[in-house]
Parts: structure tokens; C-alpha cells; sequence
């Protein structure tokens, strides 16, 4: 009897909770608009026998009784959406199911940059996002590299920062370049010496898209990302049928362009794989005698492969290569007809990085991630007849662990960065170098209700040379009905010395070729610190006639203490006086608006963008000009606009884009200039596509208001105006693309 009274309180204390009931209100919206889904189903899933649901009335709601406590979960489905899964989570209040449209879906914009590829509408920080059809068009306009495309946005301004080889920077926010923070596929392969040329010389056919995050986001991948972060993301097969697409260019300014892109799913596996090639002549626009574009040869393959062993798991591994070869400076030295001691600047450069992405769904709400990179980046450079020659290896590897629970995503990790320079034997006076960053993090994306979600961050990280850095961030969305959104970011940032990382001179003249570069005195020099805020105040609207209307307002405002700038040293040479990473005795604080407005009705499309930016130097207890200056080569005024219309066969578009206000040193300030672009598109069929396009068609030029290369022997050792204009003048080019 003692046994039996025994094993039914063992059974009701152990089973019956099993089956116990209780009910569950939920409301299903759709995830775009939030509007109640009428008649969408809601159940249990398929291994809960028998199933029990329940179907949504005119305001989107169901009432599920007689649940089992051992459900965790509710599918949902409706006609026209995608069925989705949602956890159960605990408490009384109404859940919240969004459903994803099936039109909705196929144009999802999700962001990898934050690592919990969220849909662009989710997120509490604003994200601008150039997508998939933003690439098929630039990558026939402009092949070679996607500075076109960035340069369309209006808080970026792309600068070129030698008059002689063609590279170029990025400044977002008025800020220099240094601040701002260039991903591939989510890591960080373009730091310290590996990123001082032809960083944006990446062609847009292997690109999936690119995304922008304004303002301070160091909390997410570390050090840098000050004055923005640009994360370019690369394509992935989505197909079993074979994706093939083959591109050949040719511009006036002698460049030849071949790409081909080919992807395909196998099974559980898949395949993507890049090839390109660019083959540009040395040509003198101006007939000053030096190189306005430079003689570029290059070579890029991007092979990688994809496996999905389980639904639950994915992994992908890539290989990039590439190899360069580029001259400029005195073009009759470059053609063999000026003597040996004439002015060339030579680069021969060689990239290998293998990168790795290694997902595991552990289950419905827990997701694991590691990924990394191991890289080597050799550069061998002549200028002004000195060499130098240097090598730089690189490894990122991170960790995370994304959980999800009730209404809020929250994401722990860790990463460490390794950038080991070591010289050759050449003509400068650098040092060998190890860096390595240990740093550990922690976000949470809280949705507090409809209306609300706060997402905070909080990164740590310990540089060998440089120290410890704490860095929290806060960002806050506000959705106060449907077509408004309100963000509001808070987040801080620091910078640590690099000798090759897109340094802005400190006064004129000073020089930042490698030649002339003093070791960083690590004893005195310290990382720079930033605080910066962003706002934005966004409205999105598509009316039953088919017009859509998106309007965006942003300000921002960011201080950095002592910023790194280089300065004349003392010591000199026989290229002149050497240059010396020091901190400034001002500090540095930038403030603007950025405004744009994107028009779509039937054919047409309208892009209206303006930016104002006010950036200086400032030291309240100083007189000196130098110490309360506008800061060089950072328009106070740009504005963008673009104009496209498209049918069955044609498309056209025009760009043009107002660069206004901007200073060099001392506050002298250079002419403003506008710059228009345009292309016509035929498309034969599905598969032919042929591209005629005008980039500068009113061939502006900075030798069009002064000389940009002065000196008493220039043909032997010039010295360069900054940069604040385009070199080239008008660019003319055609692209034929085929697509399989």
C-alpha cells in the first residue's frame, strides 16, 4: 500500500505538471508595416500531438488554450507570408508575432555588421544599406573599384590623397579618414600598413552589398570605427542553377576591365568564385607633365566555398589574392624618355587572406559563431628614388554567442587582432612592430514594447602597447506610429598611433611618404579618445498608387582628445625634414546635419541628399590659428542628387554632386566645384546589358585653379599640392555584361 500511495505522488509531483494547460494571447502584425494579419493561423508545432491553435481575428489576435507547459514554441502562417517560428516567453503579456510578407521577403535587407543580422528596420542603430541592384549597376558603370558608389552617399566624401598613384580615402562626418573603419564580410582585413593603398580598389561585381553605419561603433568591432564603420559584404550562391556574369570595360582615361563572377549550390555545398582583372595606362589630363591617372596592372581572384551539413549549421571559407603593379609621377620617366633621375613613384604590392565563417544553431534561440582571418599584405614602394619595402601579416579570430529570449537578442563574445610589420632592407628608417588587441564584448537589443527597443553595448579591450580601453555605447529607437522612426546613438571610441593608417598632415607640406617616417615614440605618444552622438528622424511611406516616399534626418556631433597628427621633426634628410606621429595640443570636435530624401514612383527614382559639416581644430586656452582651424580637406557643404528612370529595355540615370566650403591649412579655403555623372543602359534581353557612361561631364580639374605640382626642380623632386579636386576631368567609358 506504502508503495503504491508512493508512486502516485511521484506521479503527479513529476508527470502532471507535463500536462498542465494554460492559455496564451498573441497578436500577429506584419513585420514592415506592423498592420494586424486577419486570419493567420497559429499553432502548436507538428511534434505536439494533438495540435492545438487557433486562428486571428480583424485585430490580428488569437487566444491558444489548453497549451502544455512543455511548449515552448508557436508557428504562425497566413497566405501571402512567410510561416514563421516564435519562442514563448514567460509572463502575461500579449506576444507579438511578425510575419515577413513573401514580396517582403525576396527584398529583405537584413545587416551582417552587427552580428545579429537584423532586418535594416529592426535596428536601433541607423544603418544605409547599398543593396544587390545597387552593385549589378555600379559594377557596369564603374568596375574598377566602388568609390563611385560611396561617393554618391552625401555624408561621404572620397578623397584622393596622392596626386600622383590614385589612391584614396574615405571621410564620413568631416572627419579624417583614419576614422573610419573598412570591414569585409565582417572583419576587419584592412588595418595598419595592409590598408594604406587601393583599399576601395574592390570591383562591385563580387559584392552583395555594402553597409554604412554613421557615427561611433567602436563598441562592435574595436578601435577605429570613430567617425563611421563600412562593412563590404560578398556574394553567396542562392541557387542550383549556375549564376555566371562577364564584364569587359573601357574608359578614355585608358583603363581595360575583365570580371567574371560565377556561383551555384551544390546539394549542402556551394561555390562562389571572382576573377578580375585591370590593365590602365599612365595618362597626363592636364599636360603638366605628371600623372593625373596612374598606370595601374591588377589581378584579383576570390574563390569560396559553402557548406550546410545540417539546417542548423553553415560554414564558408574564402581565399582572396591580389597582385598590383602601379607607377606614376614624371609620365616621360615612365615612357623611358627622361633621364634616370627624374621623379617615379613605383608600387608593387601582393595580398593573400584566407578567411573562415563557422556557424552552429545550438538550438531555436542559441546561435554560435566563429569566424577569422590570416592575411599577408607585401608592399614595395620607390618614391623620390628611396625604397622602402615592408611586409605586414594580420590575424582576426572571434567568438560569440547570440541568445535569444523573450523580447530581447543578446550577443557575448570576444576577438583578438594581430598586426606583426616587419622591414626589408630599404631606405627608411621604421621599425619592426607587433600589435595585438585581446577584447571582449557584450550587446543586448531589448524590444521594451512596440514602440520602444534600446540596444547597449559594452567592449574591452587591451592593446600590448597602448593600454586598456572601455568603451559603452547606448542606442535608443522610437517608433511613434507607422511611418516614423526615431534613433538616438551615444557611443564612444578610441584610435591607437599607426604610421600607416591614413594619416592628414598636421601643417602643410608635411610629408607622409615612407621615406620620411620616424618610428612612433610609444613613450609619449597616446591612443586617441572619442565620445560622439548621432540622431535620426526618419519617415517612410508607399501609397496605393505605387509612390514611396523616404525622408531622413540626421545630426551628429563628435570630440576626440588629442588626436595623432604628423608633424615636422627635427631631424632632417636629404628628402627634406623627416615626419613624427605626436598628439596635438588641440583637441578635435565635429558637428552637421545630414539630410536626404528618396522619391519611387512607377519608372522613376529620386535621390535628394545634403550634408553639413562643421569640423575643427579647438583649444579654448590658444590663439593660434593653427589650434583653431577648419579641418583640411573636409567640405563644410555636399550635396547629392540622383535622377533614374528605367522601362522593359532602357534605363538612364544622372548624378550630380556640390562639394562646397572646404579649407586646406590655415583656413585657406580652395573653390567650390559641382561634379555630374551620367549613364544609359540598354538591355537587349535577360542576359546582355550595355552601359554608356559620363563620369565629371563638366571636366572639372584642380589644375583648372591652380598648379598642382610646383618646385624648384620639379621633373626631379616635385612637391604636390593637397588634394581637394578631382585630377582626371571628365571620364568616358563603355561596359558590355553578359549574364547567364
Amino acid at each position: 500500500m506504502l508503495k503504491s500511495v508512493l508512486a502516485a505522488c511521484l506521479f503527479l509531483l513529476f508527470v502532471l505538471p507535463t500536462f498542465a494547460q494554460s492559455s496564451r494571447v498573441v497578436r500577429v502584425q506584419d513585420s514592415l508595416t506592423r498592420e494586424p494579419v486577419i486570419g493567420a493561423t497559429v499553432r502548436t508545432p507538428n511534434s505536439v500531438k494533438p495540435l492545438i491553435g487557433a486562428v486571428t481575428d480583424a485585430n490580428g489576435l488569437a487566444t491558444i488554450s489548453g497549451l502544455p507547459t512543455s511548449v515552448t514554441g508557436l508557428v504562425a502562417s497566413a497566405v501571402g507570408y512567410e510561416t514563421g517560428s516564435f519562442p514563448l516567453t514567460a509572463g502575461s503579456d500579449t506576444l507579438v508575432f511578425l510575419l515577413k510578407s513573401v514580396d517582403e521577403s525576396l527584398d529583405e535587407v537584413t545587416v551582417s555588421a552587427t552580428r545579429t543580422n537584423s532586418r535594416i528596420e529592426d535596428l536601433p542603430i541607423k544603418v544605409e544599406v547599398l543593396g544587390q541592384e545597387d552593385m549589378n549597376e555600379e559594377s557596369a558603370v564603374v568596375p574598377g573599384n566602388i568609390s563611385s558608389i560611396l561617393g554618391d552617399i552625401s555624408i561621404i566624401h572620397v578623397q584622393r590623397t596622392s596626386a600622383v598613384n590614385g589612391n584614396q580615402a574615405i571621410r564620413m562626418q568631416g572627419l579624417d579618414p583614419k576614422y573610419t573603419q573598412i570591414l569585409r564580410d565582417g572583419l576587419p582585413l584592412y588595418e595598419g600598413f595592409s590598408g594604406n593603398l587601393g583599399v576601395l580598389q574592390i570591383p562591385p561585381l563580387d559584392l552583395k552589398q555594402i553597409e554604412v553605419i554613421k557615427g561611433s561603433v567602436s563598441t562592435l568591432y574595436g578601435g577605429g570605427a570613430i567617425g563611421g564603420l563600412i562593412n563590404i559584404v560578398s556574394k553567396s550562391p542562392t541557387s542550383e542553377k549556375p549564376e555566371f556574369t562577364a564584364l569587359l570595360n573601357r574608359s578614355g582615361l585608358k583603363e581595360s576591365n575583365g570580371n567574371a563572377y560565377y556561383s551555384q549550390k551544390y546539394g549542402k555545398t556551394g561555390l562562389t568564385l571572382f576573377t578580375g582583372y585591370t590593365n590602365q595606362q599612365a595618362v597626363d589630363v592636364t599636360g603638366d607633365g605628371f600623372t593625373d591617372s596612374p598606370q595601374i596592372k591588377q589581378v584579383t581572384v576570390h574563390p569560396r566555398f559553402f557548406w550546410n551539413p545540417s539546417n542548423d549549421s553553415r560554414f564558408n571559407i574564402g581565399y582572396s589574392y591580389t597582385t598590383e603593379h602601379r607607377e606614376g609621377g614624371y609620365l616621360p620617366r615612365l615612357e623611358g624618355t627622361a633621364a634616370a633621375n627624374t621623379y617615379q613613384n613605383i608600387t608593387d604590392l601582393q595580398r593573400h587572406t584566407v578567411d573562415f565563417d563557422a556557424n552552429h544553431n545550438t538550438s531555436e534561440t542559441n546561435s554560435f559563431t566563429l569566424k577569422g582571418a590570416l592575411s599577408t599584405f607585401h608592399r614595395k614602394n620607390t618614391d623620390y628614388q628611396k625604397l622602402s619595402d615592408g611586409r605586414q601579416s594580420s590575424v582576426y579570430l572571434e567568438a560569440n554567442d547570440l541568445k535569444r529570449f523573450g523580447k530581447q537578442q543578446l550577443i557575448v563574445g570576444a576577438n583578438l587582432t594581430v598586426e606583426a610589420f616587419r622591414k626589408n632592407a630599404d631606405s627608411t628608417r621604421l621599425v619592426d612592430y607587433t600589435y595585438s588587441t585581446i577584447g571582449g564584448f557584450v550587446q543586448d537589443d531589448w524590444q521594451v514594447g512596440e514602440k520602444v527597443s534600446l540596444q547597449a553595448g559594452l567592449r574591452v579591450d587591451h592593446h600590448n602597447t597602448f593600454g586598456n580601453f572601455v568603451l559603452p555605447r547606448l542606442s535608443l529607437k522610437l517608433k511613434p506610429s507607422d511611418p516614423w522612426t526615431v534613433r538616438l546613438s551615444v557611443g564612444t571610441g578610441y584610435k591607437t598611433p599607426n604610421l600607416f593608417v591614413n594619416q592628414t598632415p598636421g601643417a602643410l607640406n608635411v610629408s607622409l611618404i615612407f621615406p620620411r617616417l620616424l618610428p612612433i615614440d610609444v613613450a609619449t605618444v597616446k591612443a586617441e579618445r572619442s565620445v560622439g552622438t548621432n540622431m535620426d528622424i526618419a519617415y517612410s511611406k508607399t501609397f496605393e498608387n505605387g509612390f514611396s516616399i523616404q525622408v531622413d534626418q540626421a545630426f551628429y556631433y563628435t570630440y576626440i582628445n588629442t588626436p595623432v597628427v604628423a608633424q615636422f621633426a627635427s631631424l632632417s634628410g636629404t628628402l627634406g625634414a623627416y615626419t613624427n606621429l605626436v598628439n596635438a595640443p588641440y583637441n578635435v570636435f565635429s558637428v552637421g546635419t545630414d539630410t536626404y530624401v528618396r522619391l519611387e514612383y512607377k519608372s522613376f527614382e529620386l535621390y535628394l541628399g545634403y550634408n553639413h559639416t562643421l569640423a575643427k581644430r579647438a583649444d579654448k586656452n590658444s590663439t593660434d590659428v593653427a589650434n583653431n582651424s577648419y579641418l583640411p580637406l573636409a567640405p563644410q557643404d555636399k550635396f547629392s542628387t540622383t535622377l533614374a528612370w528605367e522601362n522593359e529595355h532602357f534605363r538612364f540615370g544622372v548624378e550630380s554632386s556640390f562639394v562646397g566650403r572646404q579649407y586646406l591649412y590655415n583656413n585657406e579655403r580652395v573653390r567650390n566645384y559641382w561634379i555630374v555623372a551620367g549613364a544609359a543602359e540598354y538591355h537587349y534581353n535577360e542576359h546582355w546589358r550595355l552601359v554608356l557612361n559620363t563620369e565629371n561631364a563638366l571636366n572639372v580639374k584642380q589644375a583648372n585653379y591652380e598648379t598642382v605640382v610646383t618646385g624648384t626642380n620639379p621633373t626631379v623632386q616635385p612637391t604636390f599640392r593637397p588634394v581637394w579636386a578631382p585630377l582626371e576631368g571628365i571620364i568616358v567609358n563603355a561596359a558590355l555584361k553578359y549574364t547567364l
